[in-house]
């Protein structure tokens, strides 16, 4: 795959994700929301720049049955990329039907885990895993985030505690997102949250280094 950026490509960057997207929406409409990737990727268009970089990777697919936006695909960047994202997010908030999260790993393509023993002690990848969020209002993104946060502290708290006895950690949840409405409201990144905010809303996310890698998608 040519990419614009192929003499500085520090990174391979995976998107993944699945957006439901309104039933009037056309091709041309998504080949817009998704040009900032495919431009990147230094297609000409969504159909040529659709295909990842990882041949068992279905890539970007718009499934009309389903009626859905289909992301699993791989483009080698640097961290200029996040404008790309922050872009794309903005166009499909116009198209989405309903909340959705969109995955994006950046790989340190120089790190091989392979040469571990290898290298210094003190060398970590450069590894970063953020949480984008799309939606068609400010109330139907953070509910997928809201569902998130609920999902990750459910499953994390269950090795301790019986479900039944974490109703009260659901409430705080709520109440927190209750509160943080009125900035999302008016905040002007409704696609993604405020990097200082862990580049998750409070999601599962953040960054992964070294010997904890995030495993690629596998499909």
């Amino acid at each position: 795959m040519a990419n614009n950026n192929s003499g500085n490509t520090p990174f391979e960057i995976h998107v993944h994700g699945e957006v439901p997207l309104r039933g009037d929406v056309t091709f041309e409409q998504i080949q817009d929301a998704l040009k900032p990737l495919w431009n990147y990727a230094g297609a000409k268009s969504l159909t040529a720049g659709a295909e990842s970089a990882y041949e068992e990777e279905p890539g970007i697919r718009f499934d009309a049955k389903e009626h859905a936006l289909q992301m699993c695909w791989t483009v080698s960047g640097d961290e200029d990329f996040r404008q790309a994202l922050d872009e794309m997010c903005m166009g499909l908030n116009d198209l989405a039907e309903a909340g959705a999260p969109i995955e994006v790993t950046f790989y340190d393509a120089d790190f091989d885990d392979e040469d571990d023993e290898d290298s210094d002690d003190d060398e970590e990848a450069r590894d970063d895993f953020v949480m984008y969020f799309v939606g068609p209002t400010p109330a139907a993104i953070m509910q997928v985030q809201r569902d998130l946060l609920v999902q990750d502290m459910m499953g994390l708290m269950e090795r301790h505690f019986d479900g039944s006895e974490l109703g009260e950690v659901v409430e705080a949840i709520d109440r927190l997102f209750e509160r943080r409405f009125e900035s999302l409201v008016t905040s002007m990144q409704l696609g993604r949250p405020p990097r200082n905010s862990g580049g998750s809303g409070g999601a599962s996310g953040g960054s992964s280094h070294g010997g904890s890698r995030k495993p690629r998608h596998l499909h």
